[in-house]
């Protein structure tokens, strides 16, 4: 029987470039911002890594298909390079492929390194990419905001919650995430918000107004891995370590049978119980630490806390307005501003989160350095639409927690 990777692989060293609007950057300049501070973080010569993993989602608008561009900008020695793509979830994808190579035995030190360049793409937000039989039918006349306030209106109705209380509890979310990102120099978006100016800023998809809406950036992200015994012998200690990684897809139950309500995300369920399972959790609510969740809107965020098993089936409202996932309280949620005000160049995204983990258990996260000595991080990615997507999560945690 599987017994998971907990504690097979540590995370040698990270990076993260600057998030935004990179006019004046190609996709290979970002990669190679992410990629110098991971590597000089990790202590190693380029020459130590045995393979590569680039995850990226729009790759028609910059790096193209193969995984080559990444082998000639970061001049890698001649080795093994894979492009993997998986929605939103690109990013946990690329650090899935190198955590696994380094679990199995297959490489000694692996890289993954996502990136994205979507302000080239001269569309305001994601391009619409129609295409496989669910696409074709679905997809083509759907859009992000759509589909996601049709997820507050499914969720308020569930729970009998009042509309505007759910409203101030998504506004608390965005105005949450701003001051978390007004204290991160590599955030996109760095601006301080009031609940008046979310409350009565102009409507994009019923109930979800401009500030309940994450933006579009350029950005990369990198991880280098390998096993805690390779690690010390690189003179690290206070190691950080894998937990667990799992992913979810929808089989076509959401879209296709009206057993899903709309509420709740099935794939992210399904991926959290084997994600706590594979990293020993038994009470996430009080052993994790602190997350980073896919908040490409206000309301994912407050339902994916509920998904994730932290907050009670319609109590992440109360939990949102008490200050529970504020970054003072008890248990911090997007510390770094989130997708909110890093927006969300797709590849990026997943590594980005995990970039925060690692700086925050490190003690290295600056102004927004929690104090209590975090031990357990939980990132989590969700690609695609409420009734067909990906989920991705990732646990990360200090050796032998």
């Amino acid at each position: 029987m599987a017994s998971g990777i907990k504690d097979k692989v540590a995370i040698l060293g990270m990076g993260c470039s600057n998030f935004g609007e990179r006019w004046n950057n190609n996709a290979e300049d970002l990669m190679v911002e992410a990629f110098t501070e991971a590597l000089g973080d990790a202590g190693i010569d380029k020459s130590q890594i045995d393979a590569a993993w680039l995850g990226t989602a729009i790759e028609e608008q910059h790096v193209g298909k193969s995984a080559v561009p990444l082998s000639m900008a970061l001049r890698l020695p001649n080795i093994p390079v894979s492009r993997v793509e998986n929605y939103c979830a690109s990013g946990t994808e690329a650090f899935r492929g190198a955590v696994y190579a380094v679990a199995s035995g297959a490489c000694d030190i692996a890289l993954a390194l996502g990136v994205e360049k979507l302000k080239d793409t001269g569309y305001g937000g994601l391009p619409q990419r129609n295409r496989g039989s669910v696409n074709d039918l679905f997809w083509a006349n759907a859009s992000a905001p759509g589909s996601f306030a049709q997820l507050a209106t499914a969720y308020r109705a569930k729970h009998g919650i009042d509309a505007g209380d759910l409203k101030r509890a998504m506004a608390h979310i965005s105005i949450k995430s701003h001051e978390n990102g007004s204290r991160n120099p590599k955030a996109h978006l760095r601006n301080r918000i009031t609940e008046d100016q979310v409350m009565n800023a102009p409507m994009v998809a019923e109930p979800l107004g401009l500030y309940d809406c994450c933006g579009v950036s350029d950005g990369s992200a990198c991880a280098i891995v390998t096993t805690p015994e390779i690690a010390r012998s690189l003179g690290k200690t206070d190691l950080i370590t894998v937990k667990a990684l799992q992913l979810s897809a929808s089989n076509g139950l959401e879209a296709q049978h009206n057993s899903w309500d709309g509420s709740y995300f099935v794939t992210t369920r399904a991926a959290a119980k084997r994600a706590y399972h594979e990293a020993g959790i038994t009470n996430p609510r009080d052993q994790v630490s602190m997350f980073e969740v896919h908040d490409c809107f206000s309301v994912t965020e407050l339902v994916t806390m509920e998904d994730l098993f932290i907050s009670p089936e319609g109590g992440a409202v109360k939990d949102v307005m008490d200050g529970f996932y504020d970054a003072d309280g008890r248990v911090p949620c997007q510390i770094d501003g989130g997708l909110k005000c890093f927006g969300h160049p797709i590849g990026a995204s997943g590594l980005r989160m995990i970039y925060e983990m690692y700086l925050q258990m490190n003690g290295r996260a600056g102004e927004r350095q929690r104090q209590d000595d975090p031990s357990i991080g939980m990132t989590h990615n969700l690609g695609g639409f409420p009734h067909q997507n990906v989920c991705a999560l990732t646990i990360v945690g200090r050796e032998g927690v």
